[in-house]
């Protein structure tokens, strides 16, 4: 059972049908009878440690372990091909999480390959978390390597201009330095980047793996001894996924490749036709031979994605009045859900990013949705003949 459809769907579902049940229940439990003191004890200190719940000694508290959140963390290991996951409150949660692990380890340097997400950049660029970042384009990662380095951070598709780096070749320019890869765009359908030599996989769980705009989250796959320090992490820093959330994020996983497949193609759809438009000045979007030149798409990559971005000619003023200008398209902050999303990542994601490493001002970031792609074009056409009145 390797399909990724059929993955999704079965994933962290194995001990259901021995508790007589069809979907997982819901543990809103904070707290946990314990069997006795030495267990309860033993337990508690297991876990704390970072270790998984011994069987005589329960789960004792929430913050330690939760078998809800177990479940999705089961599930999105093995979409991810990965040894373990780890969930988060938040995608922001989960990156700190192995920032601060890293300098824990007497490692606080970190080399980023730009361009990333804008919280991720504004967490390294800050130094709150005692980390020292080295910014690197892709060919540079060997030469920014130092004794101290204890990550190489990389996205791909970059946020928000979708640009494709090759994590074979990053891999062996780490040198042995564990790579996180955000693969919050691509999810585990489109790549897995374990495969390609990945030691941490981060998602911003929020996005595709929901998939409807109602539940924060984040998680790291990894192997058992990453995710060992990361629950400890969490259950020392308070980091921890609620409940609820991971039974939506759950629940969300089983329709992840229809939604994927389906809005991919959607997005081909729409990049195809702002190509063709006289206020477009260019388009970001990895299915075009200009936007993977390495060949990454089928090797790496199984597709481009669903997300576009593009260039609005008449710069910063224009594009700010298509973006508002739209009517079906919501404009929004936030990406991967059913609904198509348009913003403006100079403004808003990307504003905390250095200037000279700031997305150009004329550059809107499409998520495209489930809705008929010749709604989504009708729309984009009606706010940029709006916007160049």
């Amino acid at each position: 059972m390797n399909r990724i459809a059929t993955l999704a769907v079965h994933a962290g579902r194995d001990d259901l049908a021995a508790r007589g049940v069809h979907v997982p229940p819901i543990d809103l439990s904070t707290t946990s009878p314990l069997p006795g003191v030495e267990a309860g004890g033993d337990a508690y200190e297991a876990l704390a440690a970072g270790g998984l719940p011994p069987g005589h000694g329960g789960h004792v508290y929430q913050r330690l372990w939760n078998p809800t959140v177990a479940r999705f963390e089961t599930a999105l290991a093995q979409l991810e091909g990965a040894e373990q996951a780890v969930a988060f409150a938040s995608g922001m949660a989960a990156l700190t999480a192995c920032l601060m692990s890293s300098v824990a380890d007497g490692r606080p340097h970190v080399v980023a390959v730009r361009p990333l997400y804008g919280g991720s950049d504004h967490l390294l660029a800050s130094g709150l978390l005692g980390t020292e970042v080295t910014w690197a384009r892709p060919h540079l990662v060997a030469a920014s390597i130092r004794d101290d380095t204890g990550l190489v951070l990389v996205e791909t598709p970059a946020n928000p201009t979708l640009e494709l780096v090759d994590l074979r070749k990053l891999g062996a320019d780490a040198g042995g330095v564990p790579v996180l890869v955000d693969n919050t765009l691509a999810t585990p359908v489109l790549q897995r980047p374990v495969e390609h030599g990945a030691t941490l996989v981060l998602h911003s769980a929020t996005k595709y793996l929901g998939g409807h705009g109602d539940v924060v989250g984040g998680a790291v796959a990894t192997n058992a001894d990453w995710a060992a320090r990361l629950r400890r992490l969490r259950a020392v820093t308070g980091g921890l996924m609620h409940p609820l959330a991971a039974y939506l994020l759950h629940r969300g996983l089983q329709t992840l490749p229809v939604r994927v497949l389906a809005q991919q193609e959607n997005a081909r759809v729409v990049a195809e036709w702002l190509a063709n438009q006289p206020q477009i000045d260019r388009v970001y979007y990895p299915g075009f031979c200009g936007g993977d030149p390495a060949g990454l798409i089928g090797r790496q990559q199984s597709g481009p994605g669903a997300m576009v971005a593009f260039s609005v000619t008449g710069g910063f003023e224009a594009a700010a009045r298509t973006a508002e200008a739209c009517r079906l398209i919501e404009h929004a902050v936030s990406l991967g859900g059913v609904h198509s999303l348009i913003q403006h990542p100079a403004s808003l994601t990307h504003r905390p990013v250095q200037a000279h490493a700031r997305p150009h001002a004329a550059v809107l970031r499409l998520s495209v949705g489930l809705e008929h792609p010749d709604d989504v074009c009708a729309d984009l056409e009606y706010a940029l003949k709006d916007a160049h009145r």
